[in-house]
């Protein structure tokens, strides 16, 4: 009672309140029931996760005997419509190796919403504190052998594929597609619905289809961004 009447001394009506305990509601609950689910689940599979990793929604593992899926500390997944905050969610996030060889290493604090990461038989990693918008998919293959066109459906091509290597606090742009063989630099933003075709330097903006460098960040865009990355919310 003593918070509602502080609330109404500032001016905020019962509405308000209402809709701020449901907010709240809906995250602390939303946190706990989804960091249970993917703790269990991440056990029965053979996933490690990190002290602090928290999930909201449901996380889809997917890891193929003998290979790798480590989610570091602190790390927050959002799979959930209410817990995100630019957009909609396309899908829950997803982590996936389809070969004993292949590997997925989220590294310490990073942000994935509604992200799907696919590593067939390489190394996709994500450095300390990656911030992944709403819809991005990252992937180290093509799934079928371009070549020749008939076959394309039936030969997978795995000799093709090739590692993905995101630095530390880069971010990764809503609507976003990274593909095989990028190595994104530290500090590097990707502009929402962009194709990441090649490697993009440290401390840049990068952004298209297919994605190229637009300019460097300045100085204080470098500590403000760096900063940014030191504040997100778990």
């Amino acid at each position: 009672m003593e918070f509602l009447r502080k609330a109404l001394q500032r001016g905020l009506t019962p509405a308000n309140i209402a809709s701020y305990v449901s907010l709240q509601g809906m995250r602390l609950w939303g946190v706990f029931w989804g960091t249970l689910r993917l703790r269990l689940k991440a056990g029965l599979l053979g996933v490690g996760t990190g002290p602090g990793v928290t999930a909201h929604g449901p996380v889809g593992l997917l890891r193929w005997p003998g290979s790798h899926i480590h989610i570091g500390a602190g790390t927050s997944l959002i799979s959930s419509w209410r817990r995100a905050t630019a957009a909609a969610l396309a899908a829950p996030v997803r982590l996936r190796t389809f070969g004993p060889g292949a590997r997925i290493e989220i590294g310490e604090g990073c942000q994935l919403s509604g992200t799907s990461i696919t590593a067939r038989s390489q190394r996709i990693r994500l450095g300390r504190q990656v911030l992944v918008a709403p819809n991005c998919i990252i992937v180290d293959s093509d799934f079928h052998a371009p070549w020749p066109p008939e076959d394309r459906a039936t030969a997978p091509g795995t000799e093709h594929d090739k590692p993905v290597d995101i630095g530390d606090h880069a971010w990764i742009g809503l609507n976003s597609i990274v593909l095989k063989g990028v190595t994104i630099g530290q500090g590097a933003i990707i502009g929402a619905g962009s194709v990441v075709t090649r490697d993009v330097p440290p401390f840049c903006l990068a952004a298209g289809a297919p994605a190229r460098v637009l300019r460097d960040l300045s100085p204080q865009e470098r500590t403000e961004h760096n900063a940014a990355g030191q504040r997100m919310p778990a």
